[in-house]
């Protein structure tokens, strides 16, 4: 229960900080895209960095998390991040979300429900062991650099769509390591030296830093009905993946793939839905007509 309460509160987070960094980083003219400078031009604006201050918040949020619960567990719950901003923002502008949103909202719920009730993500151990990273870290580099180079040859939406699905990855990569990271606090009593000494949490503030880097150049390029779908069932699936082939966890197979690819679905159709709506911009929507 701490790890489902955490990681809800961390979708919580990020979902607010991905609506506030989307606002800031449409700004950002398209000639600074994929340089360093792109960063320096969201450090002046005041958004950009309340946006920052809520992905911090997430990260000590996602830690306590991923410690305390299995990552095939956490990192999907991180797909109400997104409802849960417009909700949130709706209650903060005093506006009425119109009934298509509601409709999202509802299918990324039960989407998310069913998809935890039929995959029943479970066991595995709190550490990789070995040397199962060496693979992990060889095949991960080189999605991201197929996924990288083919957005660097597209324009628009497409690659937004790629670098989403790329910064998707990165989070991902990031939660495992993270997970590992953590784990060296009880490993054989190291406590806190242990874990300022392992390479894995310098390696996690890395990946955490390239994902947040490819992510605002996907929310600069893409509309976000083209970044957020990636973004979020990426994350999901990838984390899902990694949390299968390093830390042993298991899911239900066999016709327990039907309802698991039906709450995939309803999750990719609210997703969409959801990040069509004016306030996943980090706008009003239009008052409604007097009649």
């Amino acid at each position: 229960m701490i790890s489902v309460l955490f990681a809800i509160l961390t979708a919580l987070s990020n979902g607010a900080a991905s609506v506030l960094q989307r606002r800031a980083a449409r700004t950002v003219p398209d000639t600074e895209a994929m340089h360093l400078s792109l960063i320096g031009h969201l450090l002046r604006q005041r958004m950009w960095l309340a946006g920052i201050g809520l992905v911090i918040v997430a990260a000590v949020c996602q830690a306590v998390a991923l410690a305390t619960g299995p990552i095939a567990v956490v990192q999907p719950i991180f797909v109400i991040e997104l409802p849960g901003a417009l909700l949130m923002a709706g209650f903060v502008m005093r506006v009425r979300l119109p009934r298509p949103t509601w409709y999202a909202v509802a299918a990324v719920t039960l989407g998310l429900a069913l998809g935890m009730a039929s995959a029943a993500p479970g066991g595995g151990s709190a550490s990789v062991h070995g040397t199962a990273w060496v693979p992990t870290l060889v095949l991960t580099g080189v999605f991201e650099a197929t996924l990288i180079g083919a957005a660097l040859s597209t324009r628009g939406n497409p690659r937004g769509t790629l670098l989403g699905l790329a910064a998707a990855c990165g989070y991902a990569l990031t939660a495992a390591l993270m997970k590992d990271a953590m784990a060296q606090l009880e490993a054989d009593g190291g406590g806190a030296v242990a874990l300022l000494t392992s390479w894995q949490l310098y390696a996690t503030a890395a990946a955490g830093v390239g994902a947040l880097f490819l992510l605002q150049n996907a929310l600069q390029a893409g509309t976000l009905v083209a970044v957020q779908p990636p973004l979020t069932l990426g994350d999901a699936l990838i984390s899902v993946l990694y949390g299968v082939t390093l830390f042993g966890e298991h899911l239900r197979t066999g016709w327990w793939v039907l309802p698991e690819l039906i709450a995939l679905a309803l999750i990719a159709v609210g997703c969409v839905e959801l990040a069509r709506s004016p306030l996943a911009s980090g706008t009003a929507p239009p008052a409604p007509r007097v009649k």
